[in-house]
């Protein structure tokens, strides 16, 4: 089939590479424009966009489709169907109607829970046991469309957000393939989203990553994991008159009484910390521009003990 691909992150590129396997043609390649990035803030490509140069195929960097000239560029390619996972821009109605069969979409999460642009994150964050990737047709509203194919995976306990980002994204470049091989036979069946079980998955704002020790163990842990390894959850200590912010990228819930503990205080010398309703050993952590690393490595270098409160 002719299509147009349109992605942008690391999780886009498993499915590109996957239809170009499977031998379809795409005729062009969307993704978000170059972003400012690293210490020298120099111009910086997507990931789909690196690995659209390397297949030699040709990539287009719109800001916006909304303006003619980009969205009748965009009907000009006269593409069978256009597939978007991550891409990060608005598609209006006259674009999602130019390909001949419409716009798929990857999306990752069961629908109709977890619409949005953070749903791996915000599912672990809220402790949910079951995830998934699906296949849906675009339409106008936000990840309202007709679902066309699913597939489920397990949220383990310790289970990261960068985990499950990874089992998703090469189930879902797999699951993306048979839903074309079904287009292309006639046999590919969308079925409407449930009225019922809508969420919502925001965006991750910088000001949530903070870690609350209010919260009980388990809030606190499936804060950390749904925010690992990107952002990170954080918190500070006072180190030297200086606070230092510290990333805490796996922890261990552990059932402790801790009544006469504040919630943010040390319990032992090995990052035992005190929360709301029981308490949370730090497993891996990173120091402002510093490698992650084990919690008996940090200790070696910053010595923190039993009594001292985090922030």
């Amino acid at each position: 089939m002719r299509i147009i691909f349109m992605g942008t992150p690391d999780f886009s590129v498993p499915t590109l590479d996957a239809l170009l396997k499977a031998g379809h043609e795409v005729v062009a390649v969307y993704s978000q424009p170059p972003r400012p990035a690293g210490r020298g803030k120099k111009d910086r490509l997507s990931p789909v966009h690196l690995f659209a140069n390397q297949q030699g195929l040709e990539v287009r960097t719109p800001i916006s489709l909304r303006k003619l000239d980009a969205r009748k560029a965009f009907e000009a390619l006269d593409a069978d169907v256009a597939i978007v996972v991550a891409y990060g821009l608005i598609l209006g109605p006259k674009v999602l109607a130019a390909p001949k069969h419409g716009c798929l979409n990857l999306h990752g999460s069961i629908l109709p829970r977890w619409r949005g642009a953070a749903p791996i994150q915000r599912a672990i964050m809220a402790g949910d046991k079951i995830s998934g990737i699906e296949v849906m047709r675009m339409e106008k509203g936000l990840d309202t469309g007709p679902v066309c194919m699913s597939a489920k995976t397990a949220i383990t306990p310790d289970m990261s957000a960068g985990e499950l980002h990874d089992d998703l994204m090469e189930r879902g470049a797999d699951l993306m393939v048979e839903a074309l091989a079904k287009l292309q036979e006639g046999s590919l069946s969308c079925a409407a989203q449930p009225a019922e079980g809508i969420t919502y998955a925001s965006k991750i704002e910088k000001s949530e990553t903070r870690i609350d020790w209010n919260q009980n163990a388990i809030q606190v842990h499936n804060h950390i994991r749904g925010l690992s390894p990107f952002p990170g959850a954080w918190f500070e200590i006072e180190m030297k008159g200086k606070n230092e912010r510290i990333k805490v990228l796996s922890s261990q819930p552990v059932k402790q009484i801790t009544d006469e503990a504040r919630a943010g205080q040390l319990l032992d010398d090995q990052l035992l910390v005190a929360c709301g309703e029981g308490a949370l050993r730090l497993v891996k952590l990173q120091r402002a521009g510093k490698r992650a690393m084990t919690s008996a490595d940090l200790l070696l270098g910053l010595p923190i003990a039993a009594g001292q409160n985090l922030k």
